[in-house]
């Protein structure tokens, strides 16, 4: 039964696998806040340029990878960290040539740390705050006060606990990979070096937000449940537990990952025991939102607030009514649903769910069974194959002359200071766009690879991969019904190279191996 599940789950991926490629073919991805403002773009392919890139990326790769194979000799003692500190310089020097400042969101945040840390000022909890609308952000909020009160109020200190962090993500995906292939005889550096110099996780250290962080909590609670499987200690799965819970206070997409990992200890149930099974759950399962319950003890038991701090939040019904939009097909709905919690509800949860219900009753009914259908599948083909998690605003950023701001001027970019390198990526530069494009090759190539890997796996009746199919899956569902930003799957890029490096190397070996003998 249980691998009847596990291949119907390598089915189900690889259908969704082969729909991003198929669409590749016809449709591009794109998000150039320059050139479009804040908005999602689907064009037609440039199918001559896609190709090029396709060839010019496997060249590349084939190069590389080969590179990694003569560093096999070598002790990982040795590897890791000089690989770990190259990764670390890259992203040194694009803090300090893209001295991009906080916008938005980021800064929003940033000054509500400040605002409570020098002015002891928690209004933002009171009734039409941002931390009363949005309590979930409190946990970036508290984690840059922390930063600000313990080290120099510096943008450079934020965005160097950015790039540590990115250096976590980068050795679990390395670790991970290995927990996944302990029969492989090599050293398998070539993901080490994949994940240290993907360019997305590079740039991404200059977003003052909770993306880097929840990444690397996620991915290492990620790793240590893997880890488990194997060795049955109960310490690995404390540990797993433990940061699932804060990788889940900082994004609480952490539920996918919780399921999934509830899930892999059913299916090793016979393997684990039924005694170690109840135990494993029932760690993961108490401990998961003791941040959230103890967030809200503190805040009570200090007055800050006097109920607990969801009871008038924006209710989940306003992101499902933001993701059912014909027009951006769920990207941002120019604050629609924003005026309805605020304005019409009056920051009131319960009155405002009903009218959200209403909203999104309406929005289905008016629309026909087709133009729902393109809608979804321009929602999951733009936010998969897009490729860049939005590095272009959110790592690059711009001199904040945007020709078409898709906010009305709301979001805006500028740096510190201007350096060759961000004046070479200024506005919609043939350096920009050309990033862009390898970007989105890069992504639909990791996918073919990815594909290569479950069609092999299928064949071979290997299922060890069904934990990272289960995560992917969870955040292909959960972002057809929410509102959408490629940024937000930004924490499932280290299962995308994990599992399309596997790909690669299934590729590579057939082809190579079989030439020589």
């Amino acid at each position: 039964m249980v691998k009847g599940i596990q291949r119907t789950l390598y089915v189900i991926l690889a259908l969704f696998i082969s729909l991003f490629i198929a669409s590749s073919f016809f449709l591009r991805a794109e998000y150039n806040y320059f050139a479009d403002g804040d908005t999602p773009v689907l064009e037609r392919q440039k199918l001559l340029m896609f190709i090029v890139l396709i060839l010019v990326v496997l060249a590349a790769s084939i190069v590389l990878y080969r590179m990694c194979l003569k560093l096999d000799k070598y002790s990982p003692r040795i590897v890791i960290p000089l690989t770990l500190l190259f990764s670390c310089a890259i992203q040194i020097v694009i803090i300090f040539l893209f001295t991009r400042l906080p916008t938005d969101d980021s800064q929003t945040v940033l000054s509500l740390a400040m605002d409570m840390l020098y002015r002891n000022d928690y209004s933002s909890f009171e009734t039409s705050g941002y931390l009363h609308m949005f309590p979930f952000q409190f946990s970036i909020v508290l984690y840059l006060k922390t930063l600000l009160y313990l080290f120099p109020d510096n943008y450079l200190v934020i965005k160097g606990f950015n790039i540590l962090f990115s250096l976590v993500t980068t050795l679990m995906i390395y670790l991970l990979y290995k927990e996944l292939n302990t029969k492989s005889k090599l050293n398998d550096y070539g993901v080490l070096v994949f994940a240290a110099t993907y360019i997305p996780s590079l740039f991404m250290s200059n977003l003052i937000y909770n993306d880097v962080i929840a990444t690397a909590f996620l991915t290492s609670a990620f790793y240590f449940a893997i880890r488990f499987i194997r060795t049955h200690s109960l310490r690995d799965i404390l540990i797993a537990a433990i940061l699932l819970a804060v990788g889940n206070y900082f994004r609480s997409i952490g539920v996918i990952f919780l399921i999934t990992v509830l899930l892999t200890l059913l299916f090793h149930m016979r393997t684990l025991g039924l005694k170690k099974l109840i135990i494993a759950v029932g760690i993961t399962a108490v401990l998961f939102n003791v941040p959230n319950w103890t967030q809200n003890a503190v805040l009570q038991a200090t007055h800050v607030v006097e109920e607990p701090v969801n009871t008038n939040s924006a209710p989940v019904y306003m992101w499902l009514n933001m993701g059912i939009n014909l027009e951006t097909f769920g990207f941002w709905d120019n604050r629609e649903s924003y005026s309805i919690y605020q304005q019409d509800a009056g920051y009131n949860k319960a009155e405002s769910t009903e009218l959200f219900k209403e909203s999104i009753a309406n929005k289905l009914s008016a629309a026909t069974v087709g133009e729902l259908g393109k809608m979804y599948y321009k929602k999951l083909i733009w936010t998969w194959t897009e490729g860049t998690y939005q590095m272009e605003r959110y790592g690059i950023g711009n001199d904040g002359s945007s020709s078409n701001h898709g906010r009305m001027g709301f979001v805006m970019d500028s740096y510190v200071y201007h350096t060759f390198a961000s004046d070479g990526f200024k506005g919609d530069s043939d350096a920009r766009r050309g990033l862009i494009w390898m970007m989105y090759v890069l992504n639909m190539v990791m996918y073919a690879g990815i594909l290569v890997r479950l069609i092999g796996g299928l064949k071979a009746g290997r299922y060890a991969e069904t934990p990272l199919i289960l995560v992917i899956l969870g955040f292909i569902g959960f972002y057809l019904l929410w509102e959408i930003k490629s940024r937000y799957i930004y924490p499932v890029y280290p299962l995308l190279i994990i599992f399309s490096y596997m790909g690669f190397k299934d590729i590579y070996d057939y082809i190579f191996r079989k030439k020589v003998s």
